[in-house]
């Protein structure tokens, strides 16, 4: 198989026009064309098909394409690999949600890598489906998403669909975090009827779009409060938190050394259960790199300790 042609076919899929993607990559449209044939015929599907935008892939197209990124990456990641001494070199990506606990692993990982020469690094907090997406388009090596347990009947086969790995997960209960000054911090009993006199902080970007009116009467039934702040960026949400003694926000456990930075109470409550599961993500083709392992090292070691604690 043709790698430059696997790079030409990317190329028309970006740019949706076989006329744009021929001047990108500096050649005639006719070549590209022929270029396109070529790799049709040799994997027996019609790859793109014309519509009123331009060009789009077929559904075959779209599976075929899925696996051309990952063999393009993952060549790339090797050519790179060897240009330098490896054990100077980190290359990472991650899309992770709002998670404390996992930004801690990061630094912990970024502590343990800090001395090579060579760095290469990108992390962004995004919800779960833009998450799976970038992944799918190799635009990041790995996610973490994160879904309700209710949800997982709908997220496990869309990972499957999209053949993407699951390596690592987590379930757990929400906790409550609250300011140290709270009221809410000296409750002996925390219950629905309690939070009703509070202000409650939520991600103000988890969507689920294309679920299921089942899912979303499930989400309803998860967040029944009434008072609600839709925050996008999460040191502002800790900036609320500790300033306005009257919210308070639902989250995965949290390290201690963050709850006593921000001042910060994290409770549990045994009467209101809410379980989340975050799941590690990867395209199949792919294989976790060394950098990936220190990374997935920490995030367990950060676990274990909120675990026992």
């Amino acid at each position: 198989m043709n790698l430059t042609h696997l790079r030409y076919i990317v190329e028309v899929e970006r740019l949706g026009s076989i006329t744009k993607a021929a001047a990108a990559l500096y050649m005639g449209q006719p070549n590209l064309s022929k270029a396109i044939k070529e790799m049709e015929h040799e994997v027996g599907i019609p790859i793109f098909k014309r519509s009123a935008k331009g060009v789009v892939p077929t559904d075959k197209g779209k599976e075929f394409l899925q696996y051309a990124k990952a063999i393009l990456v993952q060549l790339d990641k090797m050519e790179n690999l060897y240009k330098d001494n490896v054990s100077n070199r980190v290359s990472f990506s991650l899309l992770l949600p709002r998670a404390s606990y996992i930004t801690h692993a990061f630094t912990c990982f970024l502590n343990r890598v800090s001395d090579r020469k060579a760095m290469d690094i990108k992390i962004k907090e995004t919800n779960s489906m833009e998450a799976i997406n970038s992944v799918v388009e190799c635009e990041y090596d790995m996610g973490i998403i994160r879904y309700p347990i209710a949800y997982e009947s709908f997220f496990l086969p869309l990972l499957e669909e999209k053949n993407l790995t699951i390596h690592n997960s987590w379930e757990y209960d929400y906790v409550l975090i609250m300011s140290a000054d709270s009221p809410l911090a000296n409750e002996k009993e925390i219950t629905e009827e309690t939070l009703e006199k509070y202000i409650e902080i939520l991600h103000g970007d988890n969507t689920v779009p294309n679920i299921s009116a089942v899912y979303q009467k499930k989400n309803t039934e998860l967040n029944p409060h009434r008072r609600h702040i839709y925050v996008y960026e999460r040191g502002s949400q800790f900036d609320i938190l500790s300033a306005c003694p009257e919210s308070y926000m639902w989250v995965s456990p949290m390290p201690q050394e963050i709850l006593d930075r921000c001042k910060l109470v994290q409770r549990s409550t045994p009467n209101i259960r809410k379980t989340n599961k975050d799941v590690l993500i990867y395209q199949s083709s792919y294989r976790l790199s060394a950098s990936d392992n220190i990374f997935v090292e920490e995030l367990e070691k950060v676990r274990e300790e909120i675990t026992v604690r």
